[in-house]
């Protein structure tokens, strides 16, 4: 048997008028998704345990099977783990975005955050940036690492991972003083804040930038603490030999901690404009080579939830229906193997909200060898109808192996 499993980051939204009263997913032309819908277990899943924060590593961790109340320990660490570094115990790892902010305030607590991720800024810019914070304010205790477009990391030593930090994509049009982590406990990280806008905003990275008429990334967000992670063996756990494929560091990081097999793909950015046909190729290959389960994150829908660009979210859906899913598909038809696709979002992220939700989502499961009362077609509505309700997604893999 083999297991497909395909993430659509953040698909899952609310109706919205300019689209008739309907979401991203009910007017994409999605036909592979809404075929397999028609003869799949299709419900609702519940990926982010009640009273945690609704973030990619809580639900992507339940996904994978790993309870988050047990072994989320923070995004940072798992982030910090894809891209190589190290941690020692004495370390701890922060997310480090560079954000766009307001220039006009004379006071740094006066600016408006305008853009989480500087205007989706290319690693090449990003990394000029994250190395002229490592020139300026890196020592004995900090170093700052280049991660991808404008997600990078900290680490910290002898400092605190239980930092209650405001997440930059919840408060975007907003005045960031009253979000600054400016207590006692907070205060180290509220002035390394602060100094970056110094360092940043006249980069000439940033003036090239506006030059360009795009947002300069002026300033860094710290959020999202944690400490060195570890997660049970996958393959131990299942009994699965199983490869992760994913642009952002993040979901690496989760696979590598699992002992699972991470797949670099060139073009694969994390927005809408990643490479859609290297990730299904990707995948293709790691069942040709023997692989039981592969497990593909697509970043996309989430991206433009947060941006409120409603156009390319729709575009998103269908074109991981039309370049990734399709294909795959097509080649477990043909494989001549017994195989299960599992289709959801990990968590909403609302164009009305332009951050994520803690709210079920909607999942579709397709088994070659059995056929269910599906829907005519795979929306948020309609999974909703079906009353299949699975309140812990950690044990959705779990449900898949032993639906029958």
């Amino acid at each position: 048997m083999k297991y497909f499993i395909l993430v659509y980051d953040g698909m899952a939204d609310t109706a919205i008028p300019e689209l008739g009263d309907k979401t991203p997913m009910e007017v994409a032309n999605k036909p592979t998704m809404d075929k397999l819908a028609k003869v799949s277990r299709v419900g609702t899943v519940l990926n982010v345990p009640t009273g945690m924060v609704p973030e990619s590593d809580t639900a992507n961790l339940a996904i994978l099977s790993y309870d988050p109340k047990v072994y989320s320990k923070g995004r940072s660490p798992l982030e910090a783990m894809s891209m190589g570094i190290e941690m020692k115990e004495d370390e701890t790892a922060i997310r480090c975005n560079i954000v766009t902010l307001s220039e006009d305030e004379a006071d740094y607590d006066d600016k408006i955050i305008l853009d989480h991720s500087a205007d989706e800024i290319t690693t090449s810019e990003a990394n000029e940036l994250i190395q002229a914070m490592e020139e300026k304010f890196g020592d004995d205790f900090r170093h700052f690492y280049t991660g991808i477009s404008y997600r990078h990391c900290l680490i910290w030593k002898n400092i605190t991972d239980t930092y209650n930090f405001n997440r930059p994509h919840d408060i975007l049009g907003k005045r960031i003083g009253e979000y600054l982590p400016k207590d006692e406990e907070g205060r180290p990280f509220y002035e390394l804040m602060r100094a970056s806008y110094d360092v940043l905003n006249d980069h000439p990275v940033n003036r090239s930038r506006r030059e360009r008429g795009l947002h300069p990334a002026n300033s860094i967000w710290l959020w999202s603490p944690g400490k060195k992670p570890a997660l049970p063996s996958f393959e131990e756990k299942w009994g699965l030999k199983g490869t992760v494929i994913s642009a952002v560091d993040l979901i690496k990081g989760i696979a590598l901690c699992a002992g699972m097999e991470t797949v670099n793909i060139e073009g694969a950015t994390g927005n809408v404009h990643t490479n859609y046909k290297g990730k299904a190729d990707a995948a293709i290959n790691a069942f040709t080579d023997g692989k039981d389960l592969v497990f593909l994150h697509v970043e996309a829908p989430d991206e433009c939830g947060h941006r409120a660009e409603l156009d390319n979210k729709v575009r998103s859906i269908e074109l991981i229906d039309e370049k990734i899913l399709t294909p795959v598909y097509e080649y477990l038809k043909n494989s001549g193997d017994e195989y299960k696709i599992l289709l959801l979002p990990d968590h909403p992220t609302p164009i009305a909200m332009r951050t994520h939700s803690p709210d079920p989502v909607p999942f579709m499961l397709y088994s070659s060898t059995t056929d269910f009362c599906g829907t005519d077609c795979f929306t948020e509505v309609t999974a909703a109808s079906k009353n299949d309700y699975i309140p812990d997604g950690s044990n959705l893999i779990g449900i898949m192996m032993s639906d029958k």
